[in-house]
């Protein structure tokens, strides 16, 4: 890995100061080599690159004409209607997904946990555009592809075969998604899920999209599967729109059972915030990360591909205006979806941890412009320049 000395930037908004990396790693106390190549801060701010932690590369429509929005409300309409368009685009799921990630990449993320749509209709065609366009940055960004059946696990015969071919040709995760309301199946949707997690030994990841005592009945049931299986560590829940919407004892409970299994969150910032709370969570030692969900694509005209945008939205939909809690979302934003996707990375600790830039931690930043950090997540300026393992991967919103 090439080393590479920053000059000139405030980590976290501090003191002006240098940061090496070596290795891979950033070393504040190391001295460069002779010829170690020199990027000038310019006095920006430095911090952690972003983490999306839950995006739907094989959706995206970014850069594309803008369309009216066709779909119907709920799940299985939005499904059909994008099964029904979502071939009509003038580019491939590969060209839309890798332009995209680049987009992405450009913007300050470096590390992508996307979905990959695993159904009847698509077969294997979006996993392999979101392999494609990993692999087409591959130098520029760590991306884990997680098998999504988008249409459930059990309601179209021939799925779960698709998905386990999937999952032998490399997926990192195995996704579920509404084991009620979707399969109406939830014995029979977590009994597959959780197969297919045992047998090609990886994490799982839950869409639940399921309201209030629904979605709790469901949760349950899944936080069961994994305290038997001895799964600590490995789920994630996604969206979880309404887990706090029943009653304090509920949320409270749900907290505690989270931190005691070691149970992630992964939220993209709803409009409406009746979820698990993110102070709390955080406090009761529960990985949280942030990600944008679709990118303007048939289920939604969202979404453009950057993070520092989706962080502002995090603070703005938890009304969040002390500098202290608009941090806390980038620390979110970054490490905090780092360590959802690597157990190695250290978790958020507690809303005053600013984490990423310490000795050791990996040599991915982003500079931004900004008085402050609070200020550029408010401003949302373009100057930036992104690093990927001691390497310049974009700057000024191109990639290198």
């Amino acid at each position: 890995m090439p080393d590479l000395l920053v000059k000139n930037v405030r980590p976290w908004g501090g003191p002006a100061t240098d940061l090496l990396i070596t290795d891979g790693a950033v070393s504040r106390t190391g001295t460069p080599a002779p010829g170690t190549p020199v990027l000038d801060g310019g006095g920006r701010l430095a911090l952690p690159s972003f983490s999306d932690v839950h995006v739907h590369l094989d959706s995206t429509r970014l850069g594309l004409p803008f369309r009216p929005h066709s779909g119907a409300p709920g799940v299985w309409p939005m499904v059909m209607n994008d099964r029904k368009n979502w071939r009509n685009d003038p580019e491939s799921a590969e060209e839309r997904a890798t332009r995209t990630l680049g987009l992405m990449i450009e913007r300050g993320v470096t590390r992508v946990r996307s979905y990959a749509q695993i159904d009847v209709d698509c077969g294997l065609e979006r996993f392999h555009a979101v392999q494609a366009a990993a692999q087409a940055h591959r130098d520029r960004c760590d991306v884990q592809i997680i098998a999504f059946p988008q249409a459930g696990l059990l309601r179209e015969a021939g799925t779960i075969p698709l998905m386990r071919q999937a999952l032998d040709e490399g997926a990192d995760w195995v996704g579920g998604i509404d084991p009620c309301t979707l399969d109406r199946d939830p014995k029979g949707h977590l009994d597959a899920l959780f197969s297919l997690a045992e047998e090609f030994q990886v994490p799982v990841d839950v869409h639940l999209h399921e309201p209030g005592h629904l979605g709790v009945f469901s949760t349950d049931l899944i936080l069961e599967r994994v305290r038997a299986l001895g799964m600590h560590g490995q789920l994630t829940m996604s969206h979880s729109y309404d887990l706090g919407g029943v009653n304090e004892a509920t949320t409270r409970r749900l907290v505690e059972e989270f931190a005691e299994l070691d149970v992630s969150m992964a939220t993209v910032a709803p409009a409406q915030q009746r979820g698990l709370p993110l102070v709390d969570l955080v406090q009761a030692g529960v990985r949280v990360g942030l990600g944008e969900d679709g990118q303007r694509d048939f289920w939604s005209p969202y979404g453009n591909a950057d993070m520092l945008d989706r962080t502002w939205q995090l603070a703005f939909t938890h009304q969040f205006r002390a500098d202290e809690l608009i941090e806390h979302c980038v620390a979110i934003a970054t490490r905090g979806g780092a360590s959802i996707m690597s157990a190695q990375v250290p978790r958020v600790s507690s809303v005053a941890d600013r984490p990423g830039l310490a000795d050791g931690d990996a040599g991915d930043l982003v500079l931004v412009s900004g008085d402050t950090v609070t200020a550029a997540v408010m401003d949302r300026l373009p100057d930036r320049t992104v690093v990927h393992a001691g390497r310049v991967v974009a700057d000024g919103l191109q990639l290198t």
